[in-house]
């Protein structure tokens, strides 16, 4: 039995999992797409209704028929010769992904998560029909890309409303990276809401929390963590000062556990890391899933085995 990998070739959550299921004796092989097709070459021929043949890189042949379980943690993009051009580079990574991408998901295995369930889980407007479906306490929300819309909404809100990403909160621009964290919309904004046409935006009633709450669900098991907030920053969105940042393991109550695991079912995930405000009376109110989420500064800062809990799924493994 071998765990495939399928990670960026920095990724120190990656690195830590490859040392834990090694201790354990189980067979594991570490790839990044980004080798290929440079470093990594695909040979799948189609016997019985399934793929059989080898992944190959410099240091490692990997028998396809012997991966029992993949653990997907967004490995690169796909390199190819500098040489090509434009419309030759569009046209071999589509082949690449549909090709080398295509043989993948059809192993019949254990996938912590499969590609096409990624795909579906990512679109927040989902999660947050998915999670209000599956008993989970959801905050107003409005999708729009019209200014009238928005001051509407914002009437509509005791404590005022917030703006966030759909997408990756990262983007490059004048050679940097710059990151856009949930903010409070201002009543200047509000007075000035150019730009909002361009295109669609997600605006939430701001929730007066006690705390934010991260669950990271691993196959059944759920682990909770309080994050307290120590900065007004930090307390809008505790990606802005992680200095700032108190933890305390706690244990999600039980109707939110059972919304959880709804929702992971209902997206056919076996791993996700969501995210709660908490009010001062207690109340849970989800505000999305990532379902690549990250979660090694949360084991570092507790010492809770989240790796651990992965480590037994993937070893665990599955074959059709």
């Amino acid at each position: 039995m071998t765990v495939l990998i399928l990670a960026d070739e920095l990724d120190i959550a990656a690195d830590h999992m490859v040392r834990v299921l090694r201790d354990r004796g189980v067979g594991v092989c570490r790839i990044d797409t980004a080798w290929f097709p440079s470093q990594l070459g695909l040979r799948a021929e189609l016997r019985g209704g399934r793929w059989v043949g080898e992944l190959r890189t410099p240091r490692r042949v990997l028998d396809l028929e012997a991966v029992r379980a993949v653990w997907y943690r967004s490995p690169a993009a796909f390199r190819f010769p500098a040489e090509l051009s434009p419309t030759e580079r569009r046209h071999a990574y589509t082949e690449a992904k549909l090709g080398l991408g295509g043989v993948l998901v059809s192993l019949p295995v254990r996938w912590v998560n499969h590609p096409h369930r990624l795909a579906d889980a990512v679109y927040k407007p989902a999660q947050l029909v998915t999670a209000a479906r599956c008993g989970l306490a959801v905050p107003p929300t409005l999708v729009t890309n019209e200014p009238d819309a928005v001051r509407s909404f914002a009437g509509q809100a005791p404590d005022g409303v917030v703006t966030k990403m759909f997408g990756a909160a990262t983007v490059g621009e004048e050679g940097r990276r710059k990151v856009a964290f949930t903010r409070v919309v201002t009543p200047d904004e509000l007075a000035d809401l150019r730009g909002v046409e361009v295109t669609a935006h997600q605006f939430q009633h701001w929730i007066d929390k006690a705390y934010d709450a991260r669950v990271i669900a691993v196959g059944e098991r759920l682990f909770g963590f309080a994050i307290h907030a120590g900065t007004a920053e930090a307390r809008v969105d505790f990606r802005n000062d992680y200095q700032a940042l108190r933890y305390e393991v706690l244990e999600p109550p039980a109707e939110v556990a059972t919304g959880i695991r709804r929702y992971l079912n209902a997206f056919g995930l076996l791993y996700g890391a969501l995210d709660f405000v908490v009010t001062a009376d207690g109340r849970w109110i989800f505000l999305e899933c990532n379902p690549g989420g990250q979660y090694g500064w949360l084991e570092a800062q507790t010492g809770v085995p989240i790796t651990t809990a992965l480590a037994d799924l993937l070893a665990e493994g599955h074959t059709a």
